[in-house]
């Protein structure tokens, strides 16, 4: 048997997933020779033994790699034939241009779980348990190649128990970096006023009494009360300063899930991957959570277990619990041990903590299915780095700022995207260092110095503030444009598309406000198609926070000044009413916006669901629960062209809406009736443009469309149009995902 030697590169996520075992088992089975180790890279392999066995070798690798790992390219050559016998772990190289990927952080996998539970193992019980196949990741790295002494475990020296296992290519913790077991690795501390017992013991107590515990995990502390103590909830919310946006609730298991919300596969699929996000679920009637849990809505968002320790508090209490980002309300989570005994000490009655540090603060995803396919609310803990392929590769590094809601920001080398962890609203000096630190980590762990900055247009922006002072060429991006880009870059498609882009806010290229916008859009450019037709926003962000006035603008313009005094929005505002219609009327302190998602806050006000709200968003989500799914007619709005652009007068539909209440129709058919008609919009905005230019691909992104009633009625009227349809499905169509827009569209116009 003629013998050959091979010399095999493979990129991707491959380090500190159980590749190089996987590698040296294959090896082993096949009796070939050579060696396998991590580098700057990924894993390197030389691998050395008769032909048709080497073939196989090369087959094997991508044919049944380990579970978390993640194959981007394989490359192979030639290599000279030495005659060894042998195959062996190389240690580690390091220098060079960084290419290794970071495996994000995972849920505890079922092997890990059986030593936890089994009284002869000797982690049986034991909070910090992983494997190849599970455990933390992203938030224990410090460096590259990722091997223990550059990840927060550095501290921990591993037992002889441990270190057997950790060099027996045999154990599944063989070469696993954060291995650790009672004797050797972090251990609980409990801080509080309940005493007697271990740390976890302690800590279900005082859970049980109806306290606030403040847990340690993998990205930073959470909040937690039982899930069915009201007084408890309530006293969380209150002391968290979050009036009335909705808690997460972790539950011990999928049917523990399913007692309190209805899952469907593709639901359940996502709750007990390895990510374990937050999935947003349909409540059941009668489900046993507290009030204070999510006041007035119908959904719920559950998590499941997801580190060791999750798992024992949560078998120990045999009862769900809200588990929620340990900050106060607008900054972010809180993961330094001194930090969070400062920022929490006021809100929690214990703290349940342990001594591995966490080297970046990472707050939980959030997701959603739409149509069997994932909808991120959130992209962080789970995801995050994982890296997201360009359509078109960059020129030259390029890092992109983002927005300032739901702030993330996007390094890009080659083709390669990597989006950030979610970091908060960019709207303090806490949140803005959060950013800065993120930034920094995420240049050293990829190797990456940009060239090139994009940013938002918005001046104000602290973000864009930020991006003006670097030494780097930049490059602003309009906001709208961004939200299209990240749905091309979702989806890995160029351009050009019809791209609808609505959301709350954003600076327009003319120096307005936009957000209810229609686009003609490829990754380097766009035209304003189509708009509503700008109203005021009378007191500037004041309007936001008090969407009542949306409605006094609206209806000003809808009944040309004369408005029904017996509108119940009228009367429960009649002491400012005057005032803030003159307002609206005289300008000054009222710019004009074509957001749709005022637009949606107006109507949201009108039909008596909010007057005034206490968290981004509020009052159009809380609209859409009220929509009656039933109800298949709309509002009539016809499109107002003048020549290369359309007007859609939303004027039109706030009068239709307030018309249907003076006369009695329920308010359910009202809210199902304004969606329809927006979706109406959308498909005649896109065939507007279709007739304009001959697209027949539509681009859906922007706050606007995690509605998912509004969501499913265009997509379905589009596809009925022959459209074929965009949605985000990686990164979120809000805010969150403008980095990667952002990225993508400085990429495309870095050409020379």
């Amino acid at each position: 048997m003629s013998r050959r030697a091979v010399a095999v590169r493979v990129e991707g996520i491959v380090q500190g997933v159980g590749f190089r075992p996987f590698v040296y088992g294959l090896a082993m089975r096949l009796g070939l020779a050579g060696l396998v180790g991590n580098d700057e890279r990924g894993v390197f392999i030389e691998v050395e033994g008769g032909s048709a066995l080497v073939e196989e070798f090369l087959a094997a690798l991508t044919g049944d790699p380990p579970p978390l790992a993640v194959i981007e390219r394989i490359s192979t050559g030639p290599a000279p034939v030495t005659g060894r016998r042998t195959f062996v772990i190389a240690p580690s190289a390091a220098g060079g241009d960084r290419h290794a990927l970071v495996s994000p952080d995972t849920a505890t996998c079922d092997a890990c779980l059986r030593d936890l539970t089994d009284p002869a193992d000797r982690r049986c019980g034991y909070a910090f348990t992983n494997c190849t196949g599970c455990g933390p990741r992203f938030t224990i790295v410090r460096d590259v190649p990722y091997d223990r002494a550059n990840t927060t475990m550095a501290g921990f020296p591993m037992c002889a128990d441990c270190a057997r296992e950790y060099h027996d290519p045999a154990d599944r913790r063989f070469h696993a970096q954060p291995v650790c077991c009672p004797a050797c690795g972090p251990s609980l501390r409990f801080a509080g006023p309940v005493g007697g017992g271990d740390p976890l013991e302690r800590a279900v107590r005082l859970l049980r009494e109806g306290g606030v515990l403040a847990v340690k995990g993998l990205g930073g502390y959470h909040l937690a009360a039982l899930a069915a103590d009201e007084p408890a909830v309530a006293a969380l919310r209150s002391r968290k300063h979050r009036e009335d946006k909705p808690f997460a609730v972790m539950a011990g298991d999928a049917a523990a899930v399913r007692r309190l919300c209805v899952v469907d596969p593709a639901e359940e699929r996502l709750l007990t991957g390895c990510a374990r996000p937050v999935v947003l679920l349909r409540r059941l009637p009668g489900a046993s959570v507290a009030p204070s849990v999510a006041p007035g809505n119908r959904w719920l968002g559950v998590l499941l277990p997801y580190t060791p320790l999750h798992h024992l508090l949560l078998r120990a209490l045999g009862r769900p619990i809200v588990l929620t980002s340990g900050n106060v309300s607008d900054e972010p989570i809180a993961y330094r041990d001194d930090d969070a005994l400062e920022r929490l000490g006021g809100i929690a009655d214990a703290f349940l903590t342990h001594d591995r540090p966490i080297h970046i603060r990472t707050d939980d995803s959030v997701v959603r299915v739409f149509r069997g396919r994932d909808l991120p609310i959130r992209r962080s803990r789970g995801y995050v780095p994982h890296p997201l392929p360009l359509a078109r590769a960059a020129r030259r590094p390029v890092l992109a700022c983002g927005a300032e809601l739901k702030h993330t920001f996007c390094l890009v080398k080659d083709d390669r995207a990597f989006v950030s962890h979610h970091i908060g609203d960019l709207e303090n000096y806490e949140t803005l260092r959060s950013f800065t630190e993120g930034v920094e980590h995420f240049r050293r762990l990829f190797d990456i110095t940009p060239e090139v900055v994009a940013h938002d247009l918005h001046p104000e922006y602290l973000s864009t503030k930020w991006a003006l002072d670097q030494d780097a060429d930049l490059i602003g991006v309009q906001h709208h444009h961004a939200h299209v880009a990240s749905c091309l870059a979702d989806n890995g498609v160029a351009g050009p598309v019809a791209g609808v882009a609505f959301d709350g806010l954003g600076y327009g290229s003319d120096g307005t406000l936009w957000g209810g916008e229609f686009l003609v859009a490829d990754l380097a450019g766009f035209e304003r198609a189509g708009h509503l037709t700008p109203v005021p926003m009378p007191g500037g962000a004041t309007a936001i926070r008090q969407p009542w006035r949306m409605a006094a603008a609206y209806l000003d313009l809808a009944y040309d000044g004369d408005v029904p005094e017996d509108l119940d929005v009228v009367r429960r505002n009649a002491g400012q009413w005057a005032a803030v219609v003159a307002l609206a009327r005289r300008g000054g302190n009222a710019p004009p916006t074509s957001s749709m998602g005022r637009l949606f806050d107006a109507v949201a006000a009108i039909a008596g669901v909010r007057d005034t709200i206490t968290y981004e968003g509020q009052a159009a989500v809380e609209f859409e629960q009220l929509a009656d799914p039933a109800v298949d007619d709309a509002y009539p709005c016809g499109l107002v062209s003048s020549g290369t652009r359309f007007a859609v007068p939303g004027a039109e539909l706030v009068r239709a809406v307030a018309d249907d209440l003076r006369a009695g129709v329920p308010r359910d058919v009202v809210a199902a009736r304004f969606h329809n008609a927006v979706a109406g919009i959308v498909a005649a905005g896109c065939a507007w443009i279709r007739h304009a230019t001959g697209l027949s691909t539509v681009a859906l992104s922007g706050g606007v469309f995690q509605n998912l009633l509004l969501l499913g009625r265009a997509v379905t009227l589009l596809e009925e149009r022959g459209f074929t349809v965009l949605t985000h499905h990686r990164v979120p169509p809000n805010d969150g995902g403008v980095s990667l827009g952002q990225a993508a569209v400085a990429a495309a116009r870095d050409t020379t």
